[in-house]
């Protein structure tokens, strides 16, 4: 498995080809200079950008106009000086040289217009490439003539990679080749699959053709759950998650969650831009940078800090400051990280990963993740083939459909020990039909209201709920039989309607219990019936999250592995093993988030962004958080790491007890166990 370095930057270099006097301003000691104030220990170059321009001499494509010299080669022999490991970046999904140059290698959408980042023809931005043309000729010969002109490489980066329904001619000759429709959009992404895993082999193959060993990183903006097939093509991963470049602070964890049990090396890749990819000038605070470079630790990754470099390729010294007051911090924590596997009690079954990709599925995902993230619950995220032991409980929220695999999977789990949490169309067959598993209850169907109120039993609802709260989304008319039931729901008067209104929203509740129950339970298996995961996701609603937690806590049999006093729903924990230093690894986060700019509205790449961005600038610290640990096993040393400061401990009912003086940013807290 290739192993990553902890301090990376990714130095972007997309530069239009009406920008004279490229790399003017690179000097190399200057370069090095940047590089060791930031404390990188590797970097990210360009062969060839979106633009289609290469910044070496080239035989195949077209070497920057601006360019004199091999900066490429100038910025590898500062690298290799210094050792500092140097991948090679090429642009693979965007050549605007090569679109205009060879129009018929670009993709076409369904209503057949050559489109790209932009939308329109006349407005700027990219335009897409189809692999399935002979433009894949041209960007393989690309790759392997950088990996033959620089052989000491430490990697390819390919970028831009995705499945694309392309109906250019090439499309359409292969999909009616094939016996495919054209018109039927099922048919088209058959065909898109095919191109792109022809893609994956041959740009693979290109990158490896001196070295079967060259590290290749394949980029779709994200990992996708579920798609195994395709890691054979990867040597790592790399987690494109810019908190304020429309990612947001809460989808890291959750990829990290997932990519974790693949048995690959991964990083994760935040910015130093105050927005996203391709902002000169833009510059987060550094205590930004800090918390999510503590975070990438916290989550088992390594890091890496998206830059871009002006058109004279001189590195901004006050932007590798900044990422050297992080990258420090970094390196002094790596000696608690490496080798370091997550502890998870709780196995997250993603909607993406049993092959759900269909709508509210990522916003179930979403909110399953915030609700234990919230909540401080140590969890995993699973595909269909993921190993399910080990986990106290399994979560397939909202909208896991289960088929016949999945079930039989699902009972061998229980079988042996195993806890299960359903939650809306959770635990339906594929073919929507009969719930699969005992709850204890009769589960009919959809509600006719909506929305409609619960009001769990006080143990299962937050102290502040004391009348029945409304639920956004349709509920399943759950009748109890011989199951627990976790309280009531409440039916409106009538649905809201032109004819039948009442305020300016929804029906207030009846006064009286409908006599379904909000959720139930029997034996190893529990059911919520409403969509609580993707409500939470839309609505945010404290409520909400307290009555799924409090039934999630039922389920792990009234309490979660670690507890914590003082410690703030925003706040991050995350719990891992160092099995051959025999010690587990206890990491706090906190920093304020507030939301600036513009308006929630979704931004746009390439001009001005008005969506609000959450902002991390002041840390205010933690003071004394109680932690309640179940560890398994007896502890005989607990001390602050980096800076080995001891704290006391002591033992409650068989957990371990202590109180961490203060969390300013982040804390590492280092617990050895006895031998």
């Amino acid at each position: 498995m290739h192993k990553l370095r902890y301090r990376q930057v990714h130095l972007d270099f997309h530069t239009s080809p009406d920008i004279s006097d490229i790399g003017a301003g690179f000097d190399k000691n200057e370069f090095q200079n940047a590089l060791r104030t930031a404390h990188v220990d590797s970097i990210t170059l360009f062969s060839k950008c979106h633009h289609g321009l290469s910044y070496h001499p080239t035989n195949v494509g077209r070497m920057h106009p601006g360019l004199k010299f091999d900066l490429l080669g100038a910025q590898m022999e500062a690298c290799r000086e210094i050792g500092v490991a140097a991948p090679v970046y090429v642009s693979a999904g965007l050549d605007q040289y090569a679109a205009f140059e060879h129009p018929e290698w670009r993709f076409v959408n369904s209503d057949g217009n050559c489109t790209g980042w932009s939308g329109k023809a006349v407005v700027p931005g990219f335009v897409c490439m189809c692999f399935n043309t002979d433009y894949l000729d041209y960007l393989c010969a690309q790759i392997e003539e950088a990996v033959r002109l620089f052989p000491d490489a430490n990697g390819v980066f390919l970028d831009i990679i995705a499945e694309r329904d392309c109906c250019c001619p090439a499309c359409i000759r292969s999909m009616r080749d094939a016996g495919l429709n054209p018109e039927d959009p099922a048919d088209r992404m058959i065909q898109s699959r095919k191109t792109l895993l022809t893609y994956y082999a041959r740009a693979t193959a290109a990158a490896r053709c001196l070295n079967a060993n060259m590290p290749v990183f394949h980029n779709s903006g994200n990992v996708s759950s579920g798609r195994r097939d395709i890691l054979q093509y990867f040597s790592h991963l790399e987690l494109e998650s810019l908190p304020t470049g429309g990612w947001g602070y809460d989808h890291f964890p959750l990829s990290a969650r997932y990519v974790e049990l693949l048995g690959l090396d991964y990083l994760g890749m935040t910015g130093k831009f105050n927005s996203s990819w391709g902002e000169f000038g833009g510059l987060k605070h550094p205590n930004a940078l800090r918390y999510e470079c503590a975070a990438m630790l916290a989550f088992g990754a390594k890091c890496s800090v998206g830059d871009q470099a002006h058109p004279s390729a001189a590195l901004d010294e006050g932007t590798y400051r900044v990422i050297g007051a992080a990258y420090s911090e970094v390196e002094a924590s790596e000696p608690w990280c490496v080798g370091s596997r997550n502890a998870a009690e709780i196995g997250l079954v993603l909607n993406e990963g049993t092959g759900n990709s269909g709508p509210g599925a990522k916003e179930a995902d979403t909110g399953a993740s915030r609700v234990l993230l919230e909540e401080h619950m140590f969890f995993d995220a699973l595909d269909a083939d993921s190993d399910f032991s080990g986990y106290k409980l399994l979560i397939l929220p909202d909208h896991v459909r289960t088929d016949d695999r999945l079930k039989r999977k699902i009972d061998e789990y229980i079988r042996v020990g195993g806890r299960v949490l359903l939650s809306g169309e959770s635990g339906f067959g594929t073919d929507g039909g009969a719930f699969m598993f005992d709850v204890g209850a009769e589960i009919g169907n959809v509600s006719p209201f909506c929305p409609d109120y619960i009001l769990p039993h006080a143990d299962f609802r937050a102290g502040f709920v004391q009348t029945p709260m409304v639920m956004y989304s349709a509920s399943r008319r759950v009748r109890i039989r011989d199951g627990f039931s976790f309280g009531d729901v409440f039916d409106p008067y009538f649905n809201r309607s032109f004819n039948h209104f009442c305020s300016h929203q929804h029906t207030p509740n009846r006064l009286s219990p409908s006599g379904f129950a909000c959720a139930c339970a029997k034996g190893s298996v529990a059911y919520i019936a409403h969509c609580v995961f993707s409500q939470y996701h839309a609505h945010g609603g404290v409520e909400y999250r307290k009555y799924a937690a409090a039934v999630i806590r039922r389920m792990l049999g009234g309490a979660c592995m670690c507890e914590f006093s003082a410690f703030p729903s925003t706040a991050r924990a995350s719990l891992r093993r160092q099995d051959a230093e025999r010690r587990l690894v206890l990491h706090l986060l906190y920093a304020e988030k507030s939301l600036r700019g513009g308006t929630p509205a979704a931004g746009t790449m390439g001009g001005a962004r008005p969506a609000a961005v959450e902002v991390i600038e002041d840390l205010v610290p933690l003071q004394n958080v109680g932690v309640r640990l179940r560890t398994g096993a007896e502890v005989e040393n607990v001390e602050l790491v980096p800076g080995h400061v001891r704290i006391p401990f002591r033992y409650d009912d068989g957990a371990l007890c202590f109180t961490v003086p203060s969390v300013e940013c982040a804390q590492m807290v280092q617990i050895d166990l006895k031998e």
